[in-house]
């Protein structure tokens, strides 16, 4: 058993979701970063990967107070769990994701260093699957042990890439952005999917200054 994981990922309309440099760039406007925040706080935890964490140090907290008390009053935690996909446990110990705000998993595979995984352990619940790489099927296994039903994948490229190849992802919700970017990774970013992964798309709406898609994934 897995929870159901969903992709939210901001992009331009040439589909892009940074630059060649993999600099934070401003695709989203208000309005979906306020949908972004409703989505956190109907989700039980909040994936990203250690690129995402080292490019953005992003919190993956909720923003909004009124969201926070609307979870507390559902019983929950006012945050959902943090997920670091880490193969080799690169997170700085500095980093947002291990502040107090919330509670943080750091999934590492075997490669990773007994003294980083002691280290990470100090402040984060550390999962070590994977011989290389972290085991994302495990891991997804494990959070549904654990009671998480439903998981928000915010990147980077190269996860959403290892998630949907593993055949893990149920839905993707694409922000097209009003820009064009050029060069830069893509919404899932790494070796051509053979045969292409065909996608249902299920609703359009135009958010703010952008567009947003969502698409449920069929893997038959």
């Amino acid at each position: 058993m897995r929870p159901y994981v969903f992709i939210n990922v901001a992009a331009s309309v040439d589909g892009k979701i940074s630059d060649e440099k993999r600099r934070q760039i401003r695709i989203s406007c208000k309005e979906d970063m306020e949908r972004v925040d409703l989505l956190r706080a109907n989700s039980d935890a909040i994936m990203v990967g250690i690129g995402t964490v080292l490019s953005d140090n992003p919190h993956l907290t909720v923003k909004s107070p009124a969201l926070r008390e609307m979870r507390v009053q559902r019983g929950l935690s006012p945050n959902p769990l943090r997920v670091v996909v880490d193969s080799r446990a690169r997170t700085p110990l500095n980093a947002k994701v291990l502040d107090s705000e919330a509670e943080t998993l750091i999934a590492v595979s075997e490669l990773a260093s007994e003294d980083r995984i002691a280290a990470l352990r100090k402040k984060a619940r550390v999962f070590v699957e994977g011989k290389e790489k972290v085991d994302l099927a495990a891991l997804m296994e494990y959070l549904y042990s654990i009671g998480i039903r439903r998981v928000m994948v915010e990147g980077g490229a190269r996860l959403n890439h290892a998630l949907i190849a593993k055949g893990l992802v149920d839905e993707i919700v694409v922000y097209y952005g009003s820009i064009i970017i050029g060069n830069g990774p893509t919404i899932a970013d790494g070796p051509s999917f053979q045969p292409p992964i065909p996608l249902k798309l299920v609703e359009v709406s135009r958010v703010g200054s952008g567009v947003l898609a969502v698409w449920k994934l069929s893997y038959d």
